[in-house]
């Protein structure tokens, strides 16, 4: 088993390693999909989340071997790379790789994160206190990421922890292993929060705070998120029915 270390937590290792050869018979599930499932175990006096990747199909074990970067490897990289740009995220601690013969499972370990909220909840509560303030920082903090290079290719309402500090809210990104890192074009920008809400509410105050922060037009950018925000819904629900007809024919 390969295995990867932050400096930081070099003294865990023995724990963190008994942790990952156990992973299937203890700690405690926080998320179960059908692709990953991620875990919280209890370590001196704080807590780590240990997110475990699907085994990939046989093409993706040849090219996690020797061509691409594992999912677990890219999100403890990133990161890094994060932290290093002042972009919050819970704290990377270690990545494990099975890499016998064909690459294997993988795992993902940082340090767990008390939240008060995720952004679907202001998606399903309108009326959520605050809730103004809240997508405001949130537009500042997204502008930052593209300040800083960095297209987080996942940005929707489940990938970002807030937690509220003396009045104001931070900004934790998770489920890392898919950005870019480059100079984002203003079409970038705006398409980059085509994914995190479909609700006008939000989008005008995007628009706006987002229009103050790079001196532009506040409805011409709310027409063009838009226009991002459609184009992706129809994307969505088109691929959903080509899975839906697909699953019916072998049914």
């Amino acid at each position: 088993m390969k295995m990867i270390f932050s400096e930081k937590y070099l003294d865990l290792q023995p724990k963190i390693e008994l942790f990952i050869r156990n992973f299937d018979v203890e700690g405690k599930t926080i998320y179960g999909g059908k692709r990953n499932e991620i875990k919280i175990f209890s370590i001196d006096d704080f807590f780590v989340n240990i997110k475990a990747f699907k085994k990939p199909n046989i093409p993706n074990k040849v090219i996690y071997k020797f061509i691409r970067k594992s999912k677990a490897q890219r999100s403890f990289e990133y990161a890094q790379e994060l932290l290093k740009s002042e972009i919050l995220t819970p704290e990377p601690i270690a990545y494990f790789e099975e890499d016998k013969y064909l690459f294997g499972k993988s795992f993902y370990v940082c340090k767990h994160l008390e939240y008060d909220l995720l952004f679907k909840d202001l998606n399903e509560n309108l009326d959520y206190p605050d809730i103004e303030s809240i997508v405001k920082q949130f537009t500042v903090f997204t502008h930052q990421l593209h300040q800083n290079d960095i297209e987080f290719i996942d940005h929707t309402p489940s990938n970002t922890l807030i937690k509220k500090e003396n009045g104001i809210y931070k900004f934790y990104l998770v489920d890392l292993n898919r950005m870019n890192f480059k100079r984002l074009t203003f079409e970038d920008r705006i398409k980059n929060f085509a994914k995190i809400t479909t609700h006008q509410k939000i989008h005008r105050i995007i628009s706006q705070q987002y229009a103050e922060l790079i001196n532009e037009d506040p409805e011409m950018i709310y027409e063009k998120l838009l226009f991002y925000v459609n184009k992706f819904q129809e994307a969505f629900h088109r691929k959903k029915r080509i899975k839906k007809k697909i699953k019916f024919w072998k049914s």
